[in-house]
């Protein structure tokens, strides 16, 4: 698996983490969360001689949606999102695009996922897990095979994502870091909506024993 990462900047002022997932054989790729920024992400593609394939949204708020429209109409790609986010795509009082300084958006999944549904990007294969809390329908995407964890807002290094916000629940994202995240393998790189990368073993004091983050 080949994987880059964009930094894009957003009017909130906390990049958000854009992902470039390539599978070297075949070379499928899959976008995640591309928040802007559509040129950089095109000429990444272009470079690693990539086909994309899927564009995964790990939750409908604007600022980790709004390069889609673009990218789809430049590359293809199917847009697959959670049935419980995929109505927020065009409702700015859930995706929050008023809120953030940002435009309109008007775009339709192609495809609404599940929990426990398998993703294939050739040789690669995802496990989708709804991860409820910082939205309704928010879900991490894991690779066994690569040990990664790509988490949306549901989790950072560190911490959690906000619940303060439209069809978010603080005890759904807790219950969502301890029964889906923190039971996979230690090793599991934690890949965020924002932030830096972490470990599943560097995170499960702060869930499992009550213990401050030691940095």
């Amino acid at each position: 698996m080949k994987l880059k990462e964009l930094k894009i900047d957003t009017w909130i002022g906390d990049p958000t983490n854009c992902y470039i997932v390539l599978d070297e054989e075949s070379k499928e790729a899959m976008v995640i969360d591309p928040a802007g920024e559509v040129d950089k992400i095109e000429e990444l593609i272009q470079i690693m001689e990539g086909k994309l394939k899927y564009i995964y949204l790990t939750h409908c708020h604007g600022d980790h949606i709004m390069g889609v429209t673009d990218l789809k109409n430049r590359l293809g790609g199917k847009i697959l999102i959670h049935r419980e986010d995929s109505n927020g795509l065009n409702n700015p009082e859930i995706n929050l695009t008023p809120y953030i300084g940002m435009g309109k958006i008007e775009l339709e999944a192609d495809s609404r996922i599940d929990d426990g549904d398998l993703i294939h990007l050739g040789n690669l294969e995802f496990k989708v897990l709804h991860t409820p809390g910082h939205t309704k329908g928010g879900t991490s995407l894991y690779c066994e095979k690569e040990h990664c964890l790509f988490s949306g807002d549901t989790i950072f290094r560190g911490t959690w994502g906000r619940t303060d916000l439209p069809t978010s629940n603080r005890e759904e994202l807790i219950k969502s870091i301890e029964t889906k995240i923190m039971t996979l393998p230690d090793e599991t790189i934690v890949y965020p909506g924002h932030g830096m990368m972490t470990k599943i073993k560097e995170e499960k004091p702060i869930y499992l024993e009550l213990k401050p983050k030691l940095w």
